[in-house]
């Protein structure tokens, strides 16, 4: 049976360009894109570009420069530091002759260090034994309604855990790798555990880092979350990464905190 071609983040039109779909549409406004799926859209792009190095991401930060419009993308990728141990990239995604999105990858040699490994939290309650909650009731948009999620116990103000996952291909007709699917549900972060009802506050991240000790496996994302604000309009959103195995690192965004003010 032949997928519709909707059913997908992101439409391949042409080397290195990519039309969003309604899927990828924004919790903050939903004319724009949640910058989860474009997150895993550039880790995409780094894998192919990567492909056949063996080398594996473990640190990547994205910087946000703006609002993310529902328009076509193109990604590109150069390599800033060559190494056949450690290798720097870096991905730009441009829109409407913007760059929208600054990103850029640390890659590792990967090593036997089984006989050391230590100091990863273990693993969260089985998402597949979880009753699904959706966040359709706090947050819009095309992007929220495309998740399965699962918390993992009862969320606080600033505190959650949940299970995320999407049936939903990351670009129609291409197999993404596990990383980028897995990157691709991460700034959902700074939506499961809020501190304040966003009718009435603002706090949109501008950046996303991800630390990684390993490679991510399976379709499950688990968010283990706390967000703090500060005095001075700064906030922090911090969230231990897991699949179903348990950590494999951490991601940190940094906030903007506005009151909404009424018209």
């Amino acid at each position: 049976m032949n997928q519709n071609p909707a059913d997908a983040y992101y439409l391949p039109a042409g080397e290195g360009r990519y039309r969003p779909t309604a899927h990828t549409g924004g919790a903050w406004n939903t004319a724009e894109q949640h910058f989860s799926p474009l997150g895993g859209l550039i880790v995409h792009a780094i894998d192919e570009h990567c492909a056949d190095r063996g080398l594996v991401p473990s640190r990547i930060g994205f910087d946000i420069l703006g609002r993310l419009p529902l328009e076509e993308y193109e990604i590109r990728v150069r390599t800033v530091r060559p190494g056949r141990t450690i290798e720097l990239v870096e991905a730009e995604a441009r829109s409407g002759g913007r760059t929208a999105v600054r990103a850029r990858a640390w890659l590792l040699a990967p090593g036997d260090t089984a006989a050391v490994a230590g100091g990863a939290a273990g693993a969260l309650p089985d998402p597949e034994e979880l009753k699904p909650r959706p966040l359709g009731s706090l947050w819009p948009g095309g992007y929220i309604a495309s998740l399965d999620v699962r918390p993992v116990g009862t969320a606080e103000p600033g505190r959650a855990t949940v299970w995320l996952s999407s049936d939903l291909p990351l670009v129609q007709g291409r197999t993404a790798g596990p990383l980028a699917s897995f990157v691709a549900l991460i700034d959902t972060a700074n939506g499961i555990a809020v501190r304040e009802a966003p009718t009435e506050w603002m706090f949109p991240n501008v950046d996303l880092t991800v630390h990684l000790h390993r490679q991510p496996r399976g379709r499950w994302v688990g968010l283990d979350t706390e967000v703090v604000f500060g005095p001075t309009g700064q906030g922090l959103t911090s969230t231990v990464l897991h699949d179903r195995d348990g950590e494999v690192g951490r991601a940190q965004q940094i906030l903007t905190v506005r009151p909404l003010t009424s018209d």
